[in-house]
């Protein structure tokens, strides 16, 4: 597994940029809810997309991750071959094959189905075995099962939830039921990690821990992340540039410090009141 994950970063750095979007917008029946958002995300990189609330940050996720459909501008994003591919409009299960993934503010798990199928759902595309194998388990079917089963405790490991494989994933707490979307995210071997809010609902003793999973994965992986989030400490732990935006434009971008001063983002977060009083 992480070979390959090594292989599709050498892949991804035949370009620095690995995914590019070029004055997208997004219309709902004459509300532009996104308008000109454009930024880059080079290799490797950890980024935070910030926000009040209603400022449009999962609407440019629902872009990047192919559940909506920009009505302007275009997304590019370089796949583990090193190519450069337009992928606005792409659905996102094509989008998953190129190699990104993503979590949910709501989280999305299958909750009647165990922890560990949850992850192996994921991993479907990596079945070596062929129908015909399947039928006739073959020596080679029962290999392909086995190695699947452990890549799937592998990850589950990561997040230290492995003794709860045989559990449905609906009685997982809460928080552990946030890291399993978060390894089912990674069994699909991604390059770019769409994180939308992973700290939500989380006491802050589950939050510090998450901070330390996402630097730990990002290195292991070789992955680049952009992440939504509104816990500021996690934001500042974790990403080296921010991007924000407010009713739906992006109104700063920069290093975390510089964001933290800038009066465009005081204003979006507090209010004009607070910036005369700064």
């Amino acid at each position: 597994m992480h070979k390959m994950n090594q292989e599709a970063g050498r892949a991804a750095r035949v370009s620095d940029t690995l995914l590019k979007a070029d004055d997208i917008s997004i219309v709902f029946g004459g509300l532009r809810a996104v308008s000109n958002f454009s930024s880059e995300l080079k290799h490797g990189e950890l980024v935070g997309l910030i926000g009040p609330n209603g400022a449009g940050k999962t609407t440019v996720f629902n872009m990047l991750s192919g559940i909506y459909k920009p009505t302007e501008g275009v997304i590019s994003f370089t796949d583990r071959h090193g190519k450069e591919n337009f992928i606005q409009g792409k659905k996102p299960h094509y989008l998953s094959k190129t190699g990104i993934a993503r979590t949910f503010q709501n989280i999305r798990l299958f909750g009647n189905l165990t922890v560990e199928e949850n992850v192996l759902i994921a991993m479907h595309n990596q079945y070596s075995a062929n129908p015909l194998e399947v039928v006739f388990r073959t020596p080679h079917f029962y290999r392909s099962e086995g190695e699947l089963h452990d890549r799937a405790g592998s990850f589950l490991e990561l997040f230290h939830i492995e003794s709860k494989s045989s559990e449905l994933a609906k009685n997982l707490p809460y928080g552990e039921q946030r890291k399993l979307e978060i390894a089912r995210a990674l069994a699909t071997n991604p390059l770019l990690l769409l994180l939308d809010e992973p700290a939500a609902g989380m006491n802050p003793q589950e939050t510090q821990e998450l901070m330390e999973h996402i630097k730990f994965i990002r290195k292991k992986f070789n992955l680049t992340i952009l992440l939504i989030e509104h816990d500021m400490k996690l934001v500042m732990g974790v990403c080296e540039r921010l991007i924000v935006l407010d009713y739906g434009r992006i109104i700063a971008a920069g290093l975390p410090h510089e964001i933290q001063k800038n009066p465009a983002v005081i204003k979006a977060y507090l209010g004009e009141e607070a910036l005369i009083d700064a």
